[in-house]
């Protein structure tokens, strides 16, 4: 189905929805059927309401409404001028139309990345948040699973959905291939270290949800066979799997044997078969919610996983989010080692790694008060036990002066949250439980990334461009004009290449000394991650052959992940983390490289006002300008992402060799083997590796700042030449398309 039949069919379904509302508003109050016994508004639980809705849902929806008929309205009027444009011959100018028009759409997603250990309410603060009673199913501590589950708007139907999508073939066949040699090895053998029982029970664990006691007797050949595998012929065929249902409550009991361990369902139901350890991530979709219009809520395990692919997902999503729920108990809020260990490990993935903007350290189950009768006291001590918590956390926040480093000053932010009483109302008003806080944040996001605004404020530009063209005659003044214009943008690239420059060397500044610190600190780096204190010599050997074994990083099931590529690089890091923050910003107050590619202007609106018959050809570079600049912030976002990256793939491809070579000792005295193959590696490349890693990371940065300044020349020149110079034989009359769109913008003005 193509973008406008899409759209078409999500404007049906919110006809039908807003002719539902219309009826029921026409009854009298009095006909109008309780929604509750005690009046107040309560949740559908299959989050289909259409009854008695609050004046404030209906407002959304109405205003989702509006918008969505307006896209709509708007892109079936730049497709009958693609249309127009096809019948005009394939000239330059309606190549350079075409594609501007193509460009319009864009499908911006905000990722929200939510962390907390199983039990914390995650799933429970997820369902109040989009007002979705029960739909995804809460786990008991003894369910936790490492799949990945996003929830984002069905816009295409009215039904529940869910997207599986499982781990390769191939890796399962490695995993089971493992699982033979992991078990044979430590058959005989006294399990005395943690980590090594986690692995141990991780394996049985998921080998016995799928194969019940069959995989104690049978080999990786066996284990394959297609009968384990006929409710999910995709898994073998390697597509995806979609389950669609009418109601949430359907789709949560359909789906919990793809992404929870629980050993019976709703109802004492058994199931025969769990399907998660093959599951890598599940997509499910809720229809028609404003809340998820442009978001995507992603509930993550905490530290990734031991699944290459699942981890790699992992690393993808956290790099993507703008912001980050971190959910906890409210009792232990600020003590909870966990939460913070999260926040820790994964800093540099969300800061100068990723795109975080927004940290919420979301306290849950604030309305647990227990031996109080009176509601007054209660209150009280709710309200009382918020304030500490939050100041509590912020403090706590505070000390963590590395992970700062990463983000701005005014990123985080703590809520103290219950998603019971959201729903149950008992002692707290709906806005004391702050879950309407949460939501006025995503209805903001929502609104940042109005596909709408964008695709109006193009589809005007075009078309000013085209009937500007269409209207006048060019002469002597459109060339001053376009002399003038090319002026301004040779000054403009000029004055970002300097400032790219003064960027570029301090940068280098900062690098050169976290080489040196690297280099002079390493070994005793690698003294303290190759002898710990406290731990047995057998049990550390069993640790470090797992972290050579995965070049260099290791996950254990709980604590903190071992990766000795970051360490041997953190001197570095620490000596650029802050120039570098003030370089790429993942906030939009000021923009990368200092503000520069913001602060872009040709002073097309000063133009404008100088000839006013060129109004319609200022106002399309007006946009232009808007759009390249957004498309620019796009690419230097992403970019940034693997400059910063650079610098542990840089270590982990010069460790590899030592690290294969340290894997392949065993017997007796290969701890102290591995200990000094590692040692006399990084004592023999500390002073190539460091200068390898700025070379590396320079190297990306220049290409950057090169592709950056060569895109902007480039594209605003095409467009200043192509606005001034059209020959109005060659494009169609769009006066009325022109008038159409104005007025669509200004209902959408109103309307937010």
């Amino acid at each position: 189905m193509g973008p406008r039949a899409r759209f078409r069919k999500r404007l049906e379904l919110l006809k039908e929805e807003e002719h539902t509302n219309e009826e029921i508003q026409s009854f009298p109050a009095e006909t109008l059927p309780s929604t509750s016994e005690t009046g107040t508004r309560k949740m559908d639980p299959q989050g289909e309401s259409s009854k008695g809705q609050p004046a404030e849902k209906r407002r959304r929806e109405n205003a989702s409404y509006t918008e969505l008929r307006i896209l709509s309205d708007v892109k079936n009027i730049m497709a009958d001028v693609l249309a127009k444009l096809g019948n005009q011959g394939n000239t330059k100018v309606n190549k350079f139309l075409k594609t501007k028009i193509g460009n319009l759409e864009t499908d911006k997603r905000e990722l929200v990345g939510v962390f907390g250990k199983t039990g914390a309410g995650k799933t429970s603060l997820i369902n109040a948040v989009i007002e979705q009673k029960g739909f995804l199913p809460s786990g008991s501590v003894s369910a936790c699973t490492s799949v990945m589950i996003k929830v984002e708007a069905n816009s295409r139907n009215k039904k529940y959905e869910a997207e599986i999508e499982f781990i390769k073939k191939e890796e399962w066949e490695d995993e089971l291939e493992n699982r033979e040699k992991f078990l044979k090895d430590d058959a005989d053998q006294e399990r005395d270290d943690d980590d090594d029982n986690d692995e141990y029970h991780d394996l049985v664990e998921k080998l016995s949800a799928l194969y019940g006691e069959d995989w104690k007797q049978k080999s990786t050949e066996q284990l394959m066979d297609h009968r384990y595998f006929r409710e999910i012929p995709e898994f073998l065929q390697s597509i995806r799997k979609t389950l669609t249902c009418e109601s949430a409550a359907e789709l949560s009991a359909k789906m919990i044997k793809y992404t929870r361990n629980d050993t019976k369902q709703e109802g004492d139901e058994d199931v025969k078969r769990w399907f998660w350890p093959l599951v890598k991530c599940v997509t499910v979709r809720v229809p028609h919610n404003d809340f998820l219009q442009h978001v995507t809520l992603v509930d993550l395990p905490g530290n990734g996983d031991r699944n290459k692919s699942r981890d790699e997902m992992w690393k993808g999503i956290v790099g993507n989010c703008s912001t980050v729920w971190i959910v906890t108990e409210i009792n232990r809020a600020a003590a909870e080692k966990e939460s913070w260990e999260i926040l820790k490990s994964a800093s540099s993935l969300l800061g100068n790694g990723g795109e975080c903007q927004h940290i919420h350290f979301i306290c849950t189950k604030s309305d647990v008060i227990e031996d109080l009768n009176d509601l007054a006291d209660v209150l009280k001590s709710i309200f009382k036990r918020n304030m500490e918590a939050k100041e509590s956390v912020r403090k706590e926040f505070n000390k963590l002066t590395r992970v700062k480093k990463h983000f701005s000053d005014d990123c985080f932010q703590v809520f103290t949250v219950s998603s019971k009483e959201f729903i149950k109302k008992n002692y707290l008003n709906p806005e004391d439980t702050e879950i309407p806080k949460l939501q006025e944040f995503l209805q903001n996001l929502n609104d940042c990334h109005s596909e709408t605004s964008n695709y109006l404020s193009g589809a005007h530009g075009i078309l000013s461009l085209i009937q500007g063209a269409k209207s006048r005659d060019m002469d002597r003044g459109s060339e001053d004009v376009c002399v003038d214009l090319k002026r301004n943008l040779s000054h403009q690239i000029e004055s970002i290449r300097n400032v790219m420059t003064t960027n570029y060397s301090a940068f280098e500044r900062c690098l050169q000394e976290g080489v040196e610190k690297s280099q002079n600190q390493c070994d005793r780096i690698l003294k303290n991650a190759l002898y710990p204190p406290k731990r047995s010599g057998r049990g550390f050997h069993k640790q470090l052959k797992k972290v050579v074994k995965n070049g260099g990083i290791w996950k254990p099931k709980k604590g903190k992940e071992i990766n000795l590529n970051m360490k041997l690089i953190s001197p570095l890091t620490d000596s650029i983390d802050e120039e570098f923050r003030k370089s790429f910003p993942n906030d939009g107050k000021c923009g990368p490289f200092n503000g520069a590619i913001n602060k872009f202007s040709l002073d097309a609106e000063w133009l404008q006002q100088k000839h006013s018959d060129l109004k319609l050809q200022m106002i399309f570079l007006k946009s232009a300008e808007e759009q390249m600049k957004t498309k620019l912030t796009k690419e230097i976002r992403n970019r940034k992402k693997i400059i910063y990256r650079s610098l542990t793939k840089t270590v982990e491809e010069i460790m590899q060799e030592c690290y294969d070579k340290a894997a392949g000792f065993s017997g007796s005295g290969s701890l102290q083997n591995m200990r000094k193959t590692i040692e006399r590696h990084v004592h023999e490349s500390k002073n190539t590796m460091f200068e390898n890693v700025k070379r590396d990371m320079l190297g990306l940065h220049q290409s950057l700042t090169a592709d950056i300044l060569e895109t902007l020349e480039n594209t605003m020149k095409e467009s200043i030449e192509l606005s001034l110079n059209i020959d109005d034989h060659s494009i169609p009359d769009v006066s009325t398309e022109l008038r159409k769109v104005q007025k669509l913008q200004d209902e959408f003005l109103k309307s937010s």
